[in-house]
């Protein structure tokens, strides 16, 4: 029997399959594309990446809940990984700061992802930019091999969020940092609306509150920790009516809860420390 981490897991990647197979006008709606109910819904978390140079319109699959790239001070011959790449949209952007010189690694656990993310990469020509299988709670590759990671709207799709930061540190060079745009929660969402399996794959109910996410980034021995962009999400009346029913919807009304898109900058120290409180 699967534990409760790995049925979350299975639902993400089986909606994302879904979603990968689709044109993006077949499932843009709120963040990771899972409701369709409203017309208000279009796009209220993705943000245009049109204006930012390497952008490929058919690697956007209007996923995200922010800009990292444009926030991730990438420079020439960088290394960069991109947490949760889907069709490549961040990593093509990526690629075009890094230049010939450096290199751009995609990594994402849905298989159909990595598929149209290596066909994307390879009618654009890209030989630097390679796209990997694999769980962000165990990233398959070396330590400290990149100067910079990304990520848009993912790590709130992840059961074990500490187990990710703490991967994001070790594949850091020193020295390194990251950007990454994630929902954040302030105030308790009622629990129908949290325990929706589908609020879940669209990124509400897996969110945390936002002082525990950037706790969680410090304990790990981050620094220089600051949001460099935030902006509050409205979720329809019709989809949160559908998904928390009248009374859920009324306590959400009267909670006062916020969900918010925030883009958290963090470097890793030039010298090896860690949040264990035990090092030299």
């Amino acid at each position: 029997m699967k534990s409760q981490p790995e049925k979350l897991k299975q639902l993400v990647r089986e909606k994302y399959s879904s979603i990968a197979q689709q044109k993006k006008d077949q499932h843009v709606s709120s963040c990771c594309g899972s409701c369709g109910c409203s017309d208000e819904v279009t796009q209220i978390m993705n943000d245009d990446y049109s204006t930012l140079e390497g952008y490929q319109p058919e690697a956007d699959l209007g996923l995200g809940c922010g800009l990292p790239t444009r926030f991730a001070k990438i420079q020439k011959g960088d290394v960069v990984i991109d947490l949760g790449s889907g069709a490549g949209n961040d990593c093509f952007v990526a690629r075009h700061e890094t230049g010939d010189t450096g290199k751009v690694i995609g990594i994402d656990f849905t298989p159909a992802m990595i598929e149209k993310a290596r066909e994307n990469a390879q009618k654009l020509g890209f030989e630097n930019v390679e796209f990997i299988l694999g769980d962000i709670e165990q990233m398959p590759v070396d330590d400290e091999i990149a100067d910079v990671v990304i990520s848009n709207c993912v790590l709130n799709l992840v059961p074990d969020k500490q187990k990710v930061f703490s991967e994001i540190y070790r594949v850091l060079k020193p020295g390194g940092h990251f950007s990454i745009s994630d929902i954040v929660l302030e105030g308790e969402l009622p629990e129908a609306i949290r325990h929706s399996a589908e609020m879940y794959a669209g990124c509400i109910s897996g969110a945390i509150q936002k002082e525990t996410y950037l706790e969680w980034i410090r304990q790990q021995g981050f620094q220089q920790i600051m949001i460099q962009q935030q902006k509050q999400i409205h979720i329809p009346e019709d989809i949160l009516r559908r998904e928390a029913g009248e009374t859920g919807w009324q306590l959400y009304q009267q909670s006062g809860a916020g969900i918010w898109s925030i883009t958290v900058y963090a470097e890793k120290p030039a010298q090896h420390t860690c949040g264990c409180g035990g090092c030299a």
